[in-house]
Order: C-alpha cells, then structure tokens, then sequence
C-alpha cells in the first residue's frame, strides 16, 4: 500500500510544478519604452553637458595662466615665482576637486533618476505577480547572471507589463 501511495505521490509531484507559474520580462525594453526614462535620460545628457562645460572652462584657465607663468618664469623674482606655482598647483587642485565633485554629483543623479523608475517597473511586477499567482517573474535583461528561460513554462509578461505602466 505505501509503495502505490509513494508511486501516486511521485506522478503528481511534476503536475504540481506544472500548476506553477513563472513569468519573464525584459527591463531594458520595458525602461527605454518609458516617457520618463526618455525624459531622465535628456536631463542627465543636459547635466553631463554643463559639467563638461564647467570643467572646459576651468581647463582652459589653467592652461592659460601656466602658458603665462611659462613665458614670464625667467624674468621673475623667486618670491613671484614661487608665489605663482602656488597659485598654479592651487588652481590645479581646485580642477581635480571639481572633476571628482562633478562625477560624484552626475552620478548621484543617475541613480535617482533612474531608482524612481526601477520603483515603478517593480511595482508594477508584484502587481502582475499578485494577479496572475505567479510564482516567479524574472527579469531577462540583467547581464552578469546567466539565465534560461524556457518559453514553455514561462510566460513573457513584457506586453502586460506596458499595459500596467501606461506604456
């Protein structure tokens, strides 16, 4: 009698895994067919531009004040000299703080913009997950993790996915 009840339970056991269900999308196509990534995306070009621009300028005096200091170096008193060298390595120092400072903001920035939109593809996900009784849903487009996704027993929620977020 065991042996029957054993032999049953082991025929059953894939039908209950076939009851399970398992979704895929894919984040990357589901991001760039949002307006608000488009829109995040034009800000932090606009951002990127403006830093570049402020370390241009700031490039562009140094270059010009060292060019100066080269050409006057001989005919300067040592007190001047060493005065302007300061002035120059002071000048210097302020551009790789700036640099340091700008990549450091521009990608505080990046992150925000784009967390804001990760929330709503998230939320959207466990939305679906709930409704549909899905057990897992993964996201295909994460590189770094290898994955398989065997379309015969996972369901591509991508479109159901745009639909949720207005998309």
């Amino acid at each position: 009698m065991k042996k029957i009840l054993f032999a049953a339970l082991l025929m059953l056991a894939p039908l209950s895994m076939m009851a399970q269900k398992f979704g895929h999308f894919n984040s990357n196509e589901i991001g760039n067919a949002m307006p608000e990534y488009t829109t995040a995306m034009n800000e932090l070009q606009t951002l990127a531009k403006q830093y570049e621009d402020d370390q241009k300028r700031m490039q562009d005096e140094l270059q010009k004040k060292a060019d100066e200091f080269q050409k006057e170096q001989a005919n300067l008193l040592e007190n001047v000299r060493a005065r302007r060298e300061q002035e120059l390595n002071d000048l210097y120092q302020r551009y790789q703080q700036s640099l340091q400072d700008n990549q450091q903001a521009f990608e505080k920035a990046r992150v925000e913009k784009l967390q804001v939109i990760n929330e709503k593809i998230t939320n959207a996900v466990k939305k679906i997950g709930d409704a549909g009784g899905y057990v897992y849903i993964m996201d295909v487009s994460v590189t770094g993790i290898p994955a398989f996704v065997n379309p015969k027993f996972s369901t591509d929620i991508t479109v159901e996915l745009k639909k949720e977020l207005g998309i």
